[in-house]
């Protein structure tokens, strides 16, 4: 019963981490990745649909990437999706082919994105905590109806801190390295 409770806090805690890696993924550095354009949805017949999903996107070279929509017709929007994002790329066409510089960060911009990082990676701890919080009030509801024993409850509370310890350390160390690569020229 406990196994379970801890399995699925690990689980839960994981699941955490994992967005945050996706938010993270959204924040763009000066380097052109295709992750940077997963937000992005094209009006497809009628329907918003995934970039990733009516084009290739690949790397160009370390600033620019390349789209490569899978119908002809739909080049104007996809720049249209581009422009409306929010990203502040400008896609420049060449037939076909969709190029997308990544504009350099200024100084500026390069501590915005860290201020949002660091909002992320706090979101990303507060989850890792709720989900702690409410395991413990599991147990502490276990303890109520006597399924289990006081020590067992202070030896599930002390594994739980570890547990989430240790995410909350991967959250830091997913931060920094973040923060690394954003302040990187």
């Amino acid at each position: 019963m406990l196994s379970d409770l801890k399995k699925d806090a690990e689980r839960r805690m994981a699941k955490g981490l994992e967005a945050l890696s996706s938010q993270f993924n959204k924040i763009r550095t000066g380097r052109a990745h295709p992750s940077i354009l997963d937000g992005v949805m094209v009006s497809y017949y009628g329907a918003d649909t995934p970039l990733s999903q009516v084009a290739n996107v690949n790397v160009e070279d370390a600033r620019t990437l390349s789209i490569s929509p899978w119908e002809k017709h739909l080049v104007p929007d996809i720049e249209k999706a581009i422009m409306k994002s929010d990203l502040g790329l400008n896609p420049s066409t060449n037939g076909g082919v969709i190029r997308l510089p990544m504009p350099s960060l200024t100084e500026e911009t390069r501590k915005t994105y860290i201020k949002q990082a660091k909002a992320e990676a706090e979101n990303a701890r507060v989850s890792i905590r709720s989900v702690r919080r409410d395991v413990l009030s599991d147990v502490k509801a276990l303890l109520k109806e006597k399924e289990i024993t006081e020590d067992d409850e202070h030896r599930f509370h002390d594994e739980i801190q570890k547990i989430t310890d240790k995410y909350i350390a991967e959250v830091d160390r997913a931060l920094s390295a973040k923060e690394t690569d954003l302040m990187a020229i």
